[in-house]
C-alpha cells in the first residue's frame, strides 16, 4: 500500500504539474511522519507490548490510501501520505518484535521473512502504475482499500497469537525490569563481550550504513523511471517496469541476506552488501538502456541483502530493547529515504537527473565503514 504512493509519481507529475522538488516532498512527508513516530513506538511495546496495536496501524494506513484516491490537489495529497507513513510508524516496530521473537534460533531468516513482504510490496508498485494508475489514474488509488480491509484482518489474527504466547508482560514483571534495570543492562554487556563504548561506536556505524544505503535506493526507487525516460526516451509503462525489475532484485536480495548471515555472519555479509555495490552503482550511469537495467538489478540485489542484517545485528548488540532498536532503524530508514528524496528532487531540478544519478552512484563506498564493527563472536561471547 505504501508502494502506490511512488508508484502515482509519474501520473502525478503530467496531472498537477509537479517539480522534482515536491515529488521529493511527498516522498519526504510521507517517510519523515514515520521516522518520527517508530522509535517512540517501539519504546513503549518494549515496555508495555500492545498486540491489537497492529491493526490499529493498519487503520491509519486505510485512511491515507482513501485519502489519496480522491486527494483534489498537492497539499491533500501530502496530508494522505502522512497518514500512511503513521499507519507505517505503528506496525513496524511492534510487527518487527513479533518476528523476533517468533524466530527461534534464526533471526537473521526470520527478520529477511518479514522485511521482504515489504519489498515484494515496493516491486508491484510500478506494476500497478504501469497495469492500472496510468490507465485509469488517480482514483483508481481505491482499489487498493481492498487490501487495507484484508490486512486489518490477517493483524487482528496475529494480535491474538502475540496474546495467547505470553507476549503481553504483566505489570508487576514491567515494574520488577524497571527497578533492576542497569543490573540487566550490565548482564547484557558482559553476555555479549563488549563494552558500552564499542556498542556505542557500533550502532554509529550500523546508522551510516543505513543513511548509505537508503539515500542510494530513495534515488532508483524515485527517480530511476524519470532517469529513464529523459535519458533514453522511454514510456512512462516501460519505465515503470525497469523499476519493478530493480524492487523484485532488491527484494530477492532482502530474502537471501538473513540466512546467509546466520551461515557466514553478519559482518561478512554487511561488508559485502554495502561495499560490494559500488562496482554496480558507479558504471550505471555511463551505460546504455539495457547495461543499465542489468547494473540496476545487481545493485538492488547486492545492497538489499544488508538491512535485515543490519536490524539483527543491532538488536543482538542491545538486547532486550528488540522494539527500540527496531523503531529506530525502521524510523531512520523511512527518515533518511525521505529527507533522500526531497534532497535528490532538488538537486535534480537545479542540475540535471543525470547528475543526481552520478552524484549518488558513490554513497555505497561507504560500505567500507563495516571493517569497524565487532565480529561475530563477540556478540555471543
Amino acid at each position: 500500500m505504501q508502494s502506490t504512493v511512488t508508484a502515482l509519481f509519474p501520473i502525478l507529475r503530467d496531472s498537477l504539474h509537479l517539480s522534482y522538488k515536491q515529488i521529493g516532498f511527498i516522498a519526504f512527508a510521507m517517510n519523515i511522519t514515520a521516522a518520527v513516530i517508530q522509535p517512540m513506538v517501539g519504546m513503549y511495546a518494549d515496555k508495555r507490548p500492545r498486540p491489537y496495536i497492529l491493526p490499529i496501524g493498519v487503520c491509519f494506513t486505510l485512511i491515507g490510501v482513501v485519502a489519496l484516491a480522491l486527494a483534489p490537489e498537492y497539499a491533500y495529497i501530502v496530508i494522505a501520505v502522512m497518514m500512511i507513513g503513521i499507519g507505517s510508524a505503528i506496525f513496524h516496530p511492534e510487527s518487527s518484535r513479533v518476528a523476533y521473537l517468533a524466530a527461534g534460533g534464526q533471526r537473521g531468516l526470520a527478520q529477511s521473512i518479514f522485511q521482504v513482504g515489504g519489498n515484494i510490496g515496493g516491486a508491484l508498485g510500478p506494476i500497478m502504475s504501469a497495469a492500472i494508475f496510468v490507465p485509469l489514474g488517480q482514483i483508481s488509488v481505491l482499489w487498493f482499500s481492498i487490501a487495507a480491509i484484508a490486512a486489518i484482518l490477517i493483524q487482528s489474527y496475529v494480535a491474538r497469537w502475540y496474546r495467547d504466547h505470553g507476549l503481553q508482560q504483566r505489570p508487576n514483571v514491567v515494574q520488577k525490569k524497571a527497578a533492576s534495570s542497569v543490573k540487566h543492562e550490565s548482564a547484557a554487556v558482559a553476555r555479549i563481550g563488549l563494552s558500552s563504548k564499542q556498542i556505542t561506536w557500533a550502532i554509529v556505524i550500523l546508522v551510516f550504513l543505513v543513511v548509505s544505503k537508503h539515500i542510494y535506493m530513495s534515488s532508483l526507487s524515485s527517480y530511476y523511471s524519470f532517469y529513464l525516460m529523459d535519458t533514453f526516451g522511454v514510456s512512462v509503462q516501460h519505465a515503470q517496469l525497469f523499476l519493478f525489475a530493480f524492487l523484485a532484485a532488491a527484494a530477492a536480495g532482502t530474502f537471501f541476506g538473513g540466512p546467509l548471515a546466520d551461515r557466514y555472519g553478519r559482518k561478512n555479509i554487511i561488508w559485502f552488501s554495502i561495499l560490494g555495490t559500488a562496482p554496480f552503482s558507479l558504471l550505471l550511469p555511463y551505460c546504455d538502456l539495457f547495461w543499465t537495467c542489468v547494473m540496476c538489478i545487481c545493485a538492488g540485489f547486492v545492497l538489499s541483502s544488508a538491512f535485515s542484517i543490519i536490524v539483527v545485528f543491532a538488536q543482538e548488540l542491545l538486547p532486550g530493547k528488540v522494539g527500540l532498536v527496531s523503531g529506530l532503524f525502521f524510523g531512520l530508514a523511512f527518515g533518511i529515504g525521505g529527507l533522500g528524496s526531497a534532497v535528490l528532487g532538488w538537486i535534480a531540478d537545479a542540475t540535471s537527473i543525470e547528475y543526481m544519478m552520478k552524484l549518488c552512484a558513490y554513497l555505497p563506498l561507504l560500505g567500507i565503514l563495516a571493517i569497524f564493527l565487532p565480529k561475530d563472536d563477540k556478540l555471543h561471547a
